[in-house]
């Protein structure tokens, strides 16, 4: 075992720490949960990339999670980050921060192939978990931990773009019933190929052995958890038609020469009761950009879009003796920061008020059963169930 290089006068967890809270738009996470500030949640972190660092920058803007540990192989960047933030232990082997007594949670953020034994340990331990996305590599993964978490805590990032205050206000409006009956979902998001980066790309993001998949992964997760989650978790997915295309001949610049999963998909997803819904995301497309969604019932729809600081949502009312006609829902700027807070508030508030996080396991399996649909769709080329 590696021991903890210790930063300060004591390596003991430190509440005293002074910090503010953040105010205003994105701020419900916290309504109702003062008594977590009183006793923040002991965290851990392991992995301090881009993820894991935006992690750790999120804790130590709230009083109710103090990181008292961070690991990452690469011991020169975790020491740097515990320098600058006064985080007393540091370990390179996520293993070892999960024999550590002061750990109560963890965030794991690395790559899917390695997250679930650690999760495992970190449930062996009692230790609660809060998981990046994707969730696990494949549903048998998720599954496995489901099955091992016992009565603790658990949860993945993948709700991420729900904690923003238009996220909240489309749900409620969804729940309210105006639109009727759902019908047709739409979601089409394309980023188009750029120049050659600066910087090598790195070799996990197209990489199915590493990360579970591609677009799907990075960001299909997301877009699958705001839609089901906007739609209260209503939607009982049964069927997929899908296909995947991977790095465009033109723009293999921009990804590592080992990469062999997808940068676009499409896919048609049926759901009980009549819905389906449409789903196309892509990056390096050879197209102008487009972020778009459109969520169709019978007495109205909604148009909308699930990442931009300044938003509008339109409402599109059937009215018998007009047709329909068009109101405004939602307007403003959203707490973008909110998608880098939340989802470590909600946990912290999760593990105080015992109670699952906003997407459980038990939700991010669905996530992942849809996943992997629609690889097995593209791969066989005809419609897979959701298993």
């Amino acid at each position: 075992m590696i021991g903890p290089a210790v930063f300060g006068a004591s390596a003991e967890p430190r509440y005293s720490r002074s910090r503010s809270l953040r105010t205003g738009a994105g701020n419900e996470v916290y309504q109702g949960i003062q008594e977590a500030y009183l006793d923040p949640v002991r965290l851990g972190v392991i992995g301090c990339g881009v993820i894991g660092s935006q992690h750790i920058q999120a804790s130590l803007d709230h009083d109710s999670v103090d990181v008292v540990a961070i690991a990452d192989l690469r011991e020169h960047v975790a020491n740097d980050i515990a320098a600058r933030h006064g985080i007393p232990k540091v370990y390179t082997e996520g293993t070892d921060l999960l024999l550590d007594d002061a750990i109560e949670g963890v965030v794991l953020a690395m790559p899917a192939c390695v997250r679930k034994d650690l999760a495992l340990k970190a449930f062996e331990r009692g230790i609660h978990v809060l998981v990046e996305k994707p969730v696990g590599m494949n549903a048998d993964e998720v599954r496995e931990l489901i099955a091992a978490r016992g009565e603790l805590i658990a949860g993945c990032c993948c709700s991420r773009f729900r904690f923003p205050p238009s996220a909240n206000a489309v749900t409620d409006f969804i729940a309210s019933g105006v639109l009727g009956d759902l019908r047709v979902i739409h979601c089409r998001a394309l980023r188009a190929g750029g120049p050659p980066p600066v910087k090598s790309p790195p070799i996990w993001r197209l990489r199915r052995d590493l990360n579970g998949g591609g677009i799907m992964s990075n960001w299909g997760c997301y877009d699958l958890d705001y839609l089901l989650g906007i739609t209260g978790w209503s939607l009982k997915p049964r069927l997929v038609l899908g296909q995947m295309w991977g790095v465009p001949r033109k723009f293999h610049a921009l990804a590592d020469p080992s990469s062999d999963a997808e940068t676009h998909l499409a896919a048609t997803i049926q759901c009980e009761g009549g819905v389906a819904i449409h789903y196309e995301r892509g990056e390096m497309v050879a197209s102008s950009p487009r972020l778009s969604w459109q969520v169709v019932g019978t007495d109205g729809s909604l148009d909308l879009e699930m990442v931009k600081a300044d938003k509008k949502i339109e409402y599109h009312k059937a009215v018998s003796e007009e047709g329909v006609v068009t109101e405004t829902l939602w307007e403003g700027s959203d707490d973008m920061s909110a998608i880098h807070f939340g989802p470590i508030t909600d946990f912290a508030a999760a593990i105080r008020e015992g109670r699952q996080p906003k997407t459980s396991l038990e939700r991010a399996l669905v996530v992942q059963q849809i996943t992997d649909a629609i690889y097995a769709s593209a791969e066989s080329g005809k419609a897979a169930e959701i298993q």
